[in-house]
């Protein structure tokens, strides 16, 4: 699929339940890094929705954004997950090495409510108000971008190892930005942020980040936002992925993670 605006290419992958669809239709799980964990989304879903009654996983449809890439983390997520910044303001990678091209997150973000949904709703049962956005590290980071400038746009919101450390000071002017409205308005959404307890000891501060994150936003849990927060115990930034998908696929079937 190519997008409209920036005819930037991408894979779209997606998982049907076997059981057929409930009345208003199938839940839709959006995850991003596909060509990661699109297969441990899917098994995992396929697995516990089997017995949504012991496992508290319904079945859903996974949609996941990827790309034409054989590597798991394709280069041009480094585009669309981000926010646009100045060179000067973004952590130095850890090979020294010049960041690609970076600040597309904005029109990715357009590509999914105006050219992508519309093609799944018109292609399958699916349930609009029940849609979930899934995403780890600099994915983490896109889905609370999401979150913060489109509350609107999913139902359940799910950011794991988030990249807050990338552009700081765009990230907290959007958080600012969404507490303020959500004070004066209210919101309806939920959001899990989860991140592995090995991560503490990079200098991104990622559990530190996290857990600052989700103590900030705790307040808005009064105005309609649901919220849980969990560290994964001896896991890391990648080792995190299976215990993380397994939580997340509970959380977008009814905002719980145990």
């Amino acid at each position: 699929m190519v997008s409209q605006e920036e005819k930037r290419e991408y894979r779209i992958f997606v998982s049907v339940p076997a059981s057929p669809p409930p009345e208003g239709g199938y839940p839709v799980l959006y995850t991003l890094d596909p060509n990661s964990v699109f297969g441990t989304l899917t098994e995992a879903v396929r697995v516990q929705g089997n017995r949504p009654e012991k496992s508290g996983v319904i079945p859903m449809l996974i949609v996941g954004i990827g790309y034409n890439a054989e590597v798991p983390f394709a280069p041009g997520r480094y585009y669309d997950y981000t926010l646009p910044a100045d060179v000067s303001e973004l952590p130095a990678r850890p090979d020294g090495s010049p960041w690609p091209k970076h600040g597309g997150a904005d029109a990715f973000l357009r590509f999914i409510e105006q050219e992508l949904k519309p093609v799944i709703e018109r292609e399958y049962p699916v349930d609009r108000s029940k849609t979930a956005l899934f995403g780890h590290s600099l994915g983490g980071l896109f889905v609370l971008h999401t979150l913060f400038t489109k509350p609107s746009a999913f139902r359940t919101y799910i950011a794991g190892s988030p990249s807050i450390h990338w552009s700081r000071r765009l990230f907290d002017e959007e958080e600012r930005d969404f507490v303020r409205r959500c004070n004066a308005q209210g919101v309806e959404a939920s959001l899990f942020i989860g991140v592995g307890g090995l991560e503490g000891s990079h200098k991104s501060r990622m559990v530190d980040n996290a857990r600052e994150l989700a103590e900030r936003l705790a307040p808005l849990e009064g105005k309609g936002l649901k919220l849980r927060f969990h560290e994964f115990p001896d896991e890391g930034h990648v080792s995190v992925l299976p215990p993380l998908v397994s939580r997340a696929v509970r959380f977008a079937s009814n905002g719980e993670i145990r």
